[in-house]
């Protein structure tokens, strides 16, 4: 017996007539009858019991089809096994801002290892320049950013987007009532921590001067965990993007109105580089995703209650 033999065998058991047994095979009735009538001399029993329109499986016959079936699923494991071992491997080194960006890329590798589990994934976490600093030291292949990126040096596509908000303790008097929004005119004069990208103060300023005002900054930070910390113990009001996961009861985040701003997420790589096979396959993993969450087919859970900010909305 091979597997050819026992595969044509399935397809007439399963049937029961061999015309259209060859049809689905895609061959011709000749040739599978001989297939058929060779294995049952090669077993030594009838397989089958022929009629005039259809065939009856005998208890040989039935007993064959139930091995044969385990035995053809055990050689397509083995082939998928040994093909993964072939398959694509190798390091992806990711850098990547806080913020959304973590659980963003934590659904796409997720959904990649599960195509390519030879693949391993190192991650990096910085301020936006430190990021943007190490793809173009070739420390990173690939990166997740917030905008703005250099796209003369930088090449890449969106990915995201969320509002700033305004993260301050439970006992500050901001976060008393006016439910999750706050206007940015209640912000003036308050002690601000803001992102410590070097574009981001000026961007910052340049917000306030629309309402005549200068913001009273702090400080800065370089990570969503030192924001939460600020805010909880009340050292000041922390300016940066909503990140609605790993809530804390002690800290309050209200979107910035009036007028709001939103951030957006991109996946970048150096232009001037040449890919590697591992990193494009990557990016196009991702491109799909982003389809497939504008489909609504996305495979992986979206987190409840994701706020994203009207398209409209300008970017900070």
């Amino acid at each position: 017996m091979d597997l050819r033999s026992l595969h044509y065998f399935t397809v007439v058991a399963e049937e029961l007539n061999i015309t259209r047994a060859a049809e689905r095979l895609n061959m011709s009735q000749p040739p599978l009858s001989s297939q058929i009538k060779g294995l049952e001399e090669e077993l030594g029993v009838r397989l089958f019991i022929r009629g005039k329109r259809h065939l009856t499986i005998t208890e040989a016959g039935s007993l064959l089809y139930r091995r044969a079936r385990q035995l053809l699923e055990l050689s397509e494991q083995t082939q998928q096994e040994i093909r993964s071992l072939e398959g694509l491997s190798g390091d992806l080194n990711i850098s990547l801002v806080e913020g959304r960006a973590p659980y963003l890329l934590a659904r796409w590798i997720a959904g990649f290892r599960s195509e390519y589990p030879q693949v391993a994934v190192h991650l990096w976490n910085g301020s936006g320049d430190e990021v943007i600093e190490r793809v173009h030291r070739g420390l990173a292949d690939l990166a997740l950013l917030a905008a703005p990126y250099n796209a003369e040096l930088l090449d890449g596509f969106s990915v995201g987007r969320e509002p700033w908000v305004a993260m301050m303790s439970k006992d500050h008097p901001l976060a008393e009532g006016g439910g999750d929004l706050l206007p940015l005119k209640k912000l003036v004069g308050q002690p601000l921590f803001i992102p410590n990208r070097r574009s981001r103060a000026e961007a910052v300023r340049a917000w306030f001067a629309e309402l005549g005002e200068e913001p009273r900054i702090a400080g800065d930070l370089s990570n969503y965990i030192d924001a939460v910390a600020l805010a909880e113990q009340n050292a000041g009001v922390c300016i940066y993007p909503m990140t609605t996961y790993n809530e804390n009861d002690l800290v309050v985040k209200k979107i910035i109105t009036d007028s709001a701003r939103q951030i957006e997420y991109a996946l970048v790589w150096p232009r001037s580089a040449h890919l590697s096979e591992l990193s494009e396959e990557f990016i196009n993993f991702v491109r799909d995703c982003m389809e497939a969450e504008r489909l609504g087919t996305q495979p992986y859970r979206m987190p409840e209650m994701e706020f994203l900010p009207p398209e409209d909305t300008r970017y900070l």
